[in-house]
């Protein structure tokens, strides 16, 4: 059997269970870690005063944003692989509808936020590369070749965007957690417990790792 039918059936069953893979529940929560982290980050950079140590956090805020939306753009790949499992949230109503909405829009920002940053870091700083998680080298965006005021621009226009996309994640964050905390405290489903990693008692744990191959 081909490897990608083994780590999908392995996947699938948590899924059918009604809980996120650990794939899914790592890549959930290590964005989620990144996410907060960047707006404490980039709330205490708009206090710095201009120089060598703001320059210094803002390529590390950007080189985290770019790791962001690597992460967002292979969970989003994960997921058309192995579809999210279907729990409470998905019930018919008006709160379902809610929720996709938010998912999808977390996955705009997720681009928009990182992009936008990725244009502010080129316009005033077009000679240095950023980097992904440290390793992959990203060049800066072709700015160098416009005109101070075109580069002046670009970067007004960036950082308009980051801004408002900034806000609105500001703003989706704690809706996001509240909604998770009705799920759990006041509906008492399933929604929160299926994207917690599992720690489990090895006689009472399922078994997600015995499979009967298929020949061909």
């Amino acid at each position: 059997m081909r490897l990608h039918r083994l780590v999908r059936r392995w996947a699938v069953s948590y899924t059918e269970d009604g809980k996120y893979s650990p794939v899914g529940v790592w890549f959930h929560w290590i964005m989620a870690g990144l996410v907060l982290f960047q707006l404490g980050s980039g709330w205490l950079m708009s206090r710095y005063p201009v120089g060598g140590d703001k320059l210094a956090t803002y390529e590390l805020h950007s080189q985290l944003g770019l790791t962001i939306l690597t992460l967002a753009i292979l969970r989003f790949a994960w997921r058309l692989f192995v579809p999210d499992p279907i729990n409470d949230a998905d019930a018919p109503g008006w709160q379902s509808t809610v929720s996709h909405l938010v998912a999808g829009t977390f996955y705009v920002l997720f681009a928009l936020l990182p992009l936008s940053g990725w244009a502010m870091w080129s316009a005033i700083q077009p000679v240095e590369p950023l980097y992904i998680a440290g390793l992959v080298a990203v060049p800066p965006m072709p700015f160098h070749t416009l005109s101070p005021a075109w580069q002046f621009e670009v970067l007004d226009w960036a950082e308009s965007l980051h801004v408002l996309g900034v806000i609105g994640l500001a703003l989706l964050v704690p809706l996001h957690v509240g909604a998770a905390l009705k799920h759990h405290f006041w509906d008492r489903d399933d929604v929160v417990t299926g994207i917690l990693p599992e720690v489990r008692d090895d006689q009472t744990a399922p078994d997600h790792t015995q499979y009967t191959p298929r020949v061909g």
